[in-house]
């Protein structure tokens, strides 16, 4: 069922930015505790068949998130999971308005692998009659370096993970 909330994805060549628009059918503090309680998250952030593990979370300006994407065989073609590493460091934080900072790939312990891109992460939240919009704003060195993400799959990751976080809000809109 195709639902009539926004979604938008957008490149500005010109900034060397990612720019995301999602809105969901929830309000405004159930989406901010399914975007910054582990648990919940972890629900949501892997795009499937892949799901995250979340290492360590510290939301708070100077605190980090550390996670891995599982990402299985059925996907990779080897007999184990792989797991590849992510970390955001929060550079700011105004709770159920802003979380802003750094991105990047890393190891298992947050080291960051400087062979792909790091970027300047904003998520942003907003509510109105009932509805949140999250926009996400995503800030490269180059256009090379968003090249680099979107041929990962990037954009078709970030879609099906935000249809999941719409999936989650149902299911936790219902035990309210």
């Amino acid at each position: 069922m195709k639902s009539n909330l926004l979604f938008d994805f957008t490149v500005d060549k010109e900034t060397n930015t990612i720019n995301i628009k999602r809105e969901f059918d929830a309000d405004l503090d159930l989406v901010w505790q399914a975007w910054t309680i582990p648990d919940l998250r972890d629900q949501w952030w892997g795009p499937k068949p892949c799901t995250a593990k979340t290492k360590s979370f510290d939301l708070r300006e100077g605190g980090h998130w550390l996670y891995c994407m599982i990402v299985p065989p059925s996907i990779t073609g080897e007999e184990a999971d792989m797991l590849t590493w992510g970390k955001q460091e929060f550079e700011k934080v105004v709770p159920k308005e802003i979380i802003a900072g750094e991105d990047y790939f890393c190891d298992e312990h947050g080291v960051e692998n400087t062979e792909l891109p790091k970027g300047k992460f904003e998520d942003r939240f907003s509510s109105k009659h009932g509805k949140t919009l999250v926009t996400m704003i995503g800030k490269y060195d180059t256009m090379e370096d968003i090249k680099i993400i979107t041929d990962m799959g990037f954009k078709e990751g970030i879609t099906v993970c935000l249809d999941q976080l719409e999936m989650v809000l149902q299911q936790l809109n219902k035990l309210q």
